[in-house]
């Protein structure tokens, strides 16, 4: 992970899969290192630590915490974890799980948590796709913490935003997506 610059008192820890972790172009190129430019340029006092990666599951991201949160002083941590878990078809039980022991990990050491609330593409089946998209809605019941929409729901439906998997987002979506998560960051974090 990258040292929090000068200019920033507050570091969030952004703890993702490939969406977040500029899959398909170089990291320079993806959104999270945009948004960092973008509010370096509007004085802000806050960073990102992109700790994102290609793959992870809501079990990588548990894994991984323990180590981050022992190296680097944290003050925020947006989840966005969980398509890998539904791709697989993982049990929504066996996500529920891992994301509240995330939480509980971080909120030990009064870390603030935000949750994305992930979607799937529908060829999973209704059933499936409900009890998954329900785990979320209840984790962030559970544990009292905000839940934001999925960056992605604003950039899937418009393909040329899309790499050609269809599930990853080009680099044309990386500035819309800048202006999604700026957004909610000011509606999360005090002077956002």
């Amino acid at each position: 992970m990258t040292f929090t610059p000068a200019w920033a008192t507050t570091s969030i820890l952004l703890l993702g899969d490939s969406v977040s972790a500029s899959y398909g172009m170089k990291q320079s190129e993806g959104w999270v290192h945009l948004l960092n430019n973008k509010l370096k340029a509007q004085n802000s006092t806050y960073f990102i630590h992109n700790a994102s990666i290609s793959g992870e599951t809501t079990g990588g991201g548990l894994s991984r915490l323990p180590e981050i949160l022992a190296t680097n002083k944290i003050d925020h941590l947006i989840i966005e974890l969980g398509g890998n878990d539904g791709l697989r078809g993982f049990s929504p039980k066996l996500i529920k799980n891992n994301l509240l022991q995330t939480i509980t990990l971080a909120q030990a050491k009064n870390i603030e948590v935000t949750l994305m609330k992930i979607r799937i593409t529908p060829n999973y089946g209704p059933r499936y796709n409900q009890m998954f998209e329900q785990v979320f809605i209840d984790v962030a019941a559970e544990k009292n913490i905000r839940l934001i929409p999925f960056f992605m729901e604003e950039i899937i439906t418009q393909p040329n935003l899309m790499q050609a998997d269809g599930i990853h987002p080009n680099k044309k979506a990386q500035p819309f997506i800048v202006e999604i998560v700026d957004k909610q960051l000011k509606e999360i974090l005090p002077d956002g």
